[in-house]
């Protein structure tokens, strides 16, 4: 039920087109995957996502398996019966959370000891139940568990987060065989910015034979150039039949940059998050749509997008919705921008496919980059 092919190459830079079959769909890669952290992408309905065009969503089994938990999901029908969405989901094994909430994580070989975060009980997880968990859920792609380490973080720590990434790999790997279902398993590659223990890792989880891969423990503060370069580093060692997904990149111009680099899937919580403080992104760059010389601004969010949002509705009322705290301002804030990024993936997909990807891409951030001066705080 799980394939993915290459049906398109850009000649001049590494962007390639693919098609991911899953049990719950067809995705057209390059792809940008909406976080639904808590089985709902905040704000808006699964008619929403449609609408804007979604064709996976991004859930997590750490946050689930703590609320509601994985059996009264598995009891409802696995996350698509639950949440009413009946196209492709991808869930996070929880791995970042060791990073992100540290204070309440102790992290060892078998696995990771930890404290809820809504009330303090104890949990232990081991690579092995943390598949079951992500099977309970029923998402059609799970991730392996991993250790994702700060930035900047020494070789000491980088190395062994690096090793014991791997072996959890093995032992997710294993436990995912004995009953792999209608689920693909994704690696992470770990080793935060060393050259070394990225290429490493990739090689190491190349040899393990996961249905695909995903680039994990960037994008967390690094330079650019260093994320370009870690990159670079990876995607050979990578199998070229195999999807390659970079976990946790928001920004449109980044975005662009790692699919000319050979990277097909992407999430974030970043349009989204900003969406609902009221900065959108526009073809023309970020808009503060709250601040107040849109208040009598007549225009739409976006004049080249044709969403909800900007087909009905202008600055001056965003920015009167924002003000009075109204819900509605951050899910038409949100419709906006998760059309603007799947809007420009499809771009993307359709200028590689056309052989025109470099002008294409030339083009679109002039575009973006020129407007950043009138629209950016």
């Amino acid at each position: 039920m799980f394939g993915f092919r290459v049906i398109a190459e850009d000649g001049r830079t590494g962007a390639r087109a693919g098609e991911l079959v899953t049990p719950h769909g067809i995705i057209e890669t390059p792809i940008f995957m909406p976080v639904g952290t808590q089985a709902t992408v905040k704000t808006l309905s699964p008619s929403d996502l449609d609408d804007v065009g979604a064709q996976i969503i991004l859930a997590n089994a750490y946050h689930l398996s703590l609320r509601p938990g994985a059996d009264i999901i598995r009891e409802s029908g696995g996350i698509h019966a639950f949440m009413g969405w009946n196209r492709p989901v991808l869930t996070d094994s929880g791995g970042f959370q060791i990073f992100s909430l540290s204070s309440l994580t102790n992290v060892t070989e078998d696995g990771l000891a930890y404290r809820s975060h809504l009330d303090g009980s104890s949990h232990f997880m081991s690579p092995e139940d943390n598949v079951a968990l992500q099977r309970d859920i029923g998402a059609d792609i799970i991730m392996a568990l991993d250790e994702c380490v700060a930035y900047p973080a020494t070789r000491e720590a980088a190395g062994r987060s690096h090793e014991l990434t791997i072996e959890w790999a093995r032992r997710c790997r294993d436990a995912w065989l004995g009953n792999p279902g209608d689920q693909a398993l994704f690696g992470i590659v770990q080793g935060a910015t060393y050259a070394d223990l990225r290429r490493e890792s990739a090689r190491a989880l190349a040899e393990l034979d996961f249905p695909g891969y995903a680039i994990g423990g960037l994008a967390v503060g690094e330079p650019k150039g260093a994320m370009r370069e870690l990159i670079d580093v990876v995607v050979p060692e990578l199998p070229k039949e195999k999807p390659r997904y970079f976990m946790g990149q928001g920004f449109p111009e980044d975005i662009i940059g790692s699919v000319a680099q050979g990277i097909d899937m992407f999430d974030c919580v970043m349009p989204t998050r900003n969406a609902r403080k009221g900065t959108v992104f526009t073809s023309r760059g970020r808009l503060v749509v709250k601040n107040a010389e849109y208040a009598r601004d007549q225009r739409p969010l976006d004049p080249d997008c044709d969403c909800y949002a900007c087909g009905r509705f202008s600055r001056a009322y965003m920015r009167h919705l924002f003000q009075a705290e109204e819900a509605l301002a951050g899910r038409l804030a949100s419709i906006h921008s998760l059309t603007f990024y799947l809007s420009m993936m499809r771009q993307m997909r359709q200028a590689i496919i056309d052989g025109g990807f470099s002008e294409w891409r030339e083009g679109f951030l002039e575009v973006y980059a020129g407007g950043t001066r009138d629209t950016t705080v």
